[in-house]
């Protein structure tokens, strides 16, 4: 029997629209449901034990809309809630670091991989274990970590591929240009947007890991595995924002394409009470 109920997903703003894109582009029959939390964002600043309640949070909206599947389309929710919240959920619950770090380690041919992500991302240390546990059987992998967060503000206003990201991608990157990486995941759901610019400064020789394109396998394959598959009847696209809705729009467009979002709604996820998961 199908079931028809939509995919939850949810960041702390914006960036996830990425990682839906993938989720929209691999399985076009399903619904699904995008949360971005643009009132409370960034959470790469936030404290570990506050990721984790505002994570609770998103989840408490999604599964408030009864969805079948939740996709935390977020690396630094990813890094410290996901165990919290797969524990907590009735339902299958993705996180998007173990397929980035899966991809990076099937596509190094020298072993030395690159991560780059926000301050909190990067101080959790929970990617490059990641990727440390995946490729675990890679004689001398060395892993070389990143903080770039500017690279955030530079994929909210727009400005991709211009001279400001660009002299901000030679800065930031340089440290794994000299450490010779050939491969480099964007570990933060706004940085394929920068992914020509960062190109640019890597060198056509390194690869950059969209983590949003294995992360939309793995759903695929779960819906597959748990006959949790939509008919492709009525097929909708909802969004939400913590923040004004008009403005959530105006700047999430260009990520998505498509005449998407449209019809965004704003709701206050603070109203619910995480105590029964702490």
């Amino acid at each position: 029997m199908a079931d028809n109920r939509p995919i939850g997903v949810f960041d702390s703003g914006i960036g996830g629209l990425t990682v839906l894109r993938e989720i929209i582009s691999a399985v076009p029959s399903e619904s699904t449901i995008y949360f971005g939390d643009d009132g409370r964002s960034p959470y790469g600043t936030k404290s570990h034990e506050t990721i984790i309640k505002y994570a609770l949070q998103d989840m408490m909206f999604l599964k408030s809309q009864n969805v079948k599947m939740i996709v935390i389309a977020c690396n630094t929710a990813s890094t410290h809630a996901y165990k919290v919240l797969k524990e907590a959920a009735d339902v299958p619950v993705l996180e998007v670091v173990v397929p980035g770090a899966k991809a990076s380690v099937k596509a190094t041919r020298n072993g030395k991989i690159g991560i780059i992500a926000t301050r909190a991302t990067i101080a959790s240390g929970l990617y490059e274990s990641a990727v440390r546990e995946q490729g675990k059987d890679i004689e001398g992998l060395e892993v070389i970590s990143q903080a770039c967060p500017m690279f955030v503000s530079l994929a909210e206003e727009g400005w991709w591929d211009d001279e400001v990201a660009f002299l901000t991608a030679q800065k930031y990157l340089e440290p794994l240009k000299k450490a010779g990486v050939d491969t480099v995941v964007l570990a933060c759901t706004h940085y394929p947007l920068l992914a020509n610019t960062i190109s640019k400064v890597m060198g056509p020789d390194v690869t950059l890991i969209n983590s949003g394109i294995a992360v939309a396998g793995d759903v695929k394959k779960i819906l597959e595995d748990n006959d949790l598959c939509s008919d492709g009847t009525s097929v909708t696209h909802e969004f939400f924002t913590s923040d004004d809705p008009l403005i959530f729009e105006d700047v999430a467009a260009p990520f998505l394409g498509s005449g998407l979002p449209k019809g965004t709604k704003k709701v206050a996820v603070d109203r619910y009470d995480i105590g029964e998961f702490l």
